[in-house]
């Protein structure tokens, strides 16, 4: 597993949001599993420069710096196969893009998108509210972008 420093800022991004945070009991495991992944994810028999990271003990990310050797079709479905362990092992969901986080008093919290929509017309959120943006593309957005204002996201069409 490459280091995160050691990433080019193109380098591509995938973020898995849980359905629940992961327990102080389960992350050690968890990030074993991610660094053991990454270490031995590769394209073509080609060893991929892959980092993975658990953050704000609720979302997986994975990075892979294309420059070295891109991700094709079979390691991208790699990596959802071992997802898919992962929800299994930890009995969490990991695929459920209809699912928005936001940050609400410093805490992570989540909600359906009808959820989501009636906390804003309730004013329970606003356009100030930090929002997670799972759909980077690179790590240079993930740094910029990822967590941003309701107001400034994709977010905002859904309220």
């Amino acid at each position: 597993m490459t280091t995160y420093e050691n990433l080019a800022d193109s380098s591509r991004v995938w973020v898995y949001q849980s359905n629940r945070p992961f327990t102080a009991e389960e992350i050690p495991a968890l990030r074993a599993f991610l660094q053991r992944f990454a270490t031995n994810w590769v394209s073509h028999n080609r060893a991929l420069q892959a980092f993975a990271e658990l953050y704000y003990d609720q979302f997986i990310v994975l990075m892979v710096d294309e420059s070295q050797a891109g991700a094709s079709g079979c390691s991208i479905d790699a990596s959802v196969r071992f997802l898919q362990q992962l929800e299994q092992e930890f009995q969490v969901s990991l695929f459920d893009r209809l699912t928005f986080a936001y940050k609400e008093n410093g805490q992570i919290k989540t909600a359906s998108k009808s959820e989501f929509k009636q906390l804003y017309q309730d004013g329970k959120i606003s356009n100030q509210t930090l929002v997670f943006d799972n759909l980077v593309e690179n790590k240079k957005a993930f740094e910029q972008n990822w967590v941003k204002l309701l107001k400034e996201s994709w977010h905002r069409r859904m309220v």
